[in-house]
């Protein structure tokens, strides 16, 4: 049996190149990032926060519903006036 020689015993043969130097790779390059479970519940606490603080502190249908009741001559009573004067006095001294 007899086996001929295809080619040279050099595994680098001189005068061939290989196709892949001249290919250029051309993924399109694209940014991106990936936010944490845990960012996300602190961003949407400090999101609350911020919504809570700009609140105002007056509720503006309770002053309605207080004026109301002021302005009807039937609420305001010795029971309504003692009870206001020592919620007043227990505020100013404890």
């Amino acid at each position: 049996m007899t086996i001929d020689r295809i080619g040279s015993i050099d595994p680098i043969q001189p005068g061939k190149k290989s196709g892949r130097a001249n290919q250029v790779s051309e993924t399109p390059k694209t940014d991106s990032i990936s936010i944490s479970s845990e960012a996300v519940e602190k961003a949407e606490l400090y999101r609350a926060m911020e919504l809570a603080a700009a609140a105002p502190d007056v509720r503006a249908d309770k002053v309605v519903e207080l004026q109301a009741k002021i302005n009807d001559p039937s609420y305001i009573n010795d029971k309504v006036l003692n009870a206001t004067a020592d919620r007043i006095i227990d505020v100013l001294f404890g």
